[in-house]
């Protein structure tokens, strides 16, 4: 754990930055007046690839013919008809 002031982490952000990158910190503690006030850390990477499509095959996408049927049963159930 490594602590900075905002004024350095400021001047110096691209390399908090690798140092976070290469393991070479856990986490940046950044303080102002010798008190923490914020935490820098690495976020895991997430596989994107794995979300797209995710839904595909499960979500019904009607047609407007069939949108247009649903409509009217929807009107004739709030108007009683």
């Amino acid at each position: 754990m490594c602590q900075v002031n905002v004024l350095e982490a400021k001047t110096n952000f691209s390399r908090l930055l690798s140092m976070l990158e290469n393991k070479e910190e856990d986490e940046i503690i950044i303080c102002k007046n010798n008190n923490p006030v914020a935490k820098l850390c690495l976020v895991p990477k997430v596989d994107i690839s794995s979300r797209i499509g995710i839904a595909k095959g499960k979500i019904f996408i009607p047609d407007l013919e069939e949108f247009n049927s649903v409509d009217s049963e929807i009107t004739s159930d709030f108007l009683g008809i």
